[in-house]
């Protein structure tokens, strides 16, 4: 975390100005992580309402106009990483909050609630686990409970006493565990497509499909607070990977797995720090939004995610985080591979893209 980004501790006795601009601090701070960001309605924790025509019954964000100009409508389907949109967005209204898009983030983030409910059945407890009756269950009460009985059954640690990775208080007293996905399978949120699933009784997870709150966001409700000192999410844990195979948090076997970030294309990433600095981690995310769009002919947004990327490509490379060269040689990759047979328009989107990112140097963690 930018030594000059302060969490804020609550939203009370902050004016509309200081609020948006912790608003606009926290979203570069998300971005320069390489965490695509959406703005959430002020003082909640729901996305801002779509336009009149996009709240039309039917409409959807496939080919929606508002994507295509910049705006915000349809939640996290417009979740950006590009700077120039971030302040437009976050200047340009009353205080927002800051959502991020978990998919295009490779994040996992298990979300521990504490809802006051009744003990459902032994059956739902632990998905797919059978619980004798000569089990006590009389302290059971929240999602931590659930949670740390599930991770005593495998011999671990529960997520929620996890040190090493990001975690974050919910106003309702619940847990935000973030993680990172490193084995490139697409995990699936718990809910969404017609589907519910569960990692436990009030343990859900945010992943492909879902956003999550920013730490650091305030709502009516209280603010999302980060524990501790770390600041990022570590590895996804291959007991919680099995877990989450187990529950069904994969996508359906006939929907194709996204497709990696070609090997040339991720020589700028190596050349930026071989993934682990900050430039790197906005490289892979740029390139990976691009390459997204192998998996739809129609509809993904390609013309404006490639231009997103060599925008704020061009940004780093004015701002000496990366060679040129390199920027475009990854730039080139990732969209023969996107679009194979339109390498004409896309070194057309690519030079237009980095000629005006070049015009704002893009400095990673700067707090302006």
């Amino acid at each position: 975390m930018p030594s000059e980004l302060r969490f804020p501790r609550s939203d009370s006795g902050q004016s509309t100005s200081e609020r948006s601009v912790a608003g606009l601090r926290l979203a570069r701070w998300c971005a320069s992580n390489g965490w695509p960001v959406h703005p959430l309605a002020p003082g909640r924790k729901t996305p801002t309402a779509n336009c009149r025509d996009c709240a039309v019954p039917g409409h959807t964000h496939i080919d929606c106009p508002c994507l295509q100009a910049g705006r915000w409508c349809h939640g996290f389907h417009a979740a950006t990483l590009d700077y120039s949109r971030i302040e437009d967005w976050w200047t340009s209204s009353p205080p927002l909050g800051v959502g991020v898009a978990c998919g295009p983030a490779d994040l996992v983030v298990i979300d521990i609630d504490t809802h006051a409910s009744d003990l459902p059945s032994r059956d739902r407890l632990l998905p797919g686990i059978p619980i004798g009756e000569a089990v006590d269950l009389r302290g059971m009460r929240t999602g931590f409970h659930s949670l740390a009985v599930l991770a005593a059954l495998r011999g671990e640690a529960s997520p929620a006493d996890d040190g090493s990775t990001l975690r974050v208080r919910t106003p309702s007293g619940g847990m935000h565990v973030w993680y990172r996905a490193t084995d490139g399978r697409q995990w699936q949120c718990s809910s969404g497509s017609g589907k519910k699933r569960a990692l436990a009784w009030q343990v859900d997870i945010r992943a492909h499909g879902g956003y999550i709150v920013a730490p650091g966001t305030s709502t009516r409700a209280g603010t999302y607070k980060p524990l501790g000192q770390v600041r990022q999410p570590a590895p996804l844990p291959a007991w919680v990977a099995q877990e989450l195979q187990r529950t069904g948090h994969l996508p359906a076997p006939h929907i194709p797995a996204p497709r990696p970030v070609p090997p040339r294309a991720r020589q700028a990433v190596l050349a930026a720090g071989g993934g682990q600095d900050k430039t790197a981690r906005l490289l892979n995310a740029l390139l990976s939004e691009v390459m997204a769009c192998a998996q739809v002919v129609e509809g993904a947004g390609f013309t404006e995610k490639l231009n997103r990327a060599a925008y704020s490509m061009g940004g780093l490379v004015a701002a000496g985080h990366l060679s040129e060269s390199s920027a475009q040689e990854a730039l080139r990759g990732v969209a023969r591979a996107a679009r194979p047979g339109q390498e004409q328009r896309s070194a057309q989107i690519i030079r237009s893209g980095m000629a005006a990112g070049a015009q704002r140097p893009l400095h990673l963690g700067d707090s302006r």
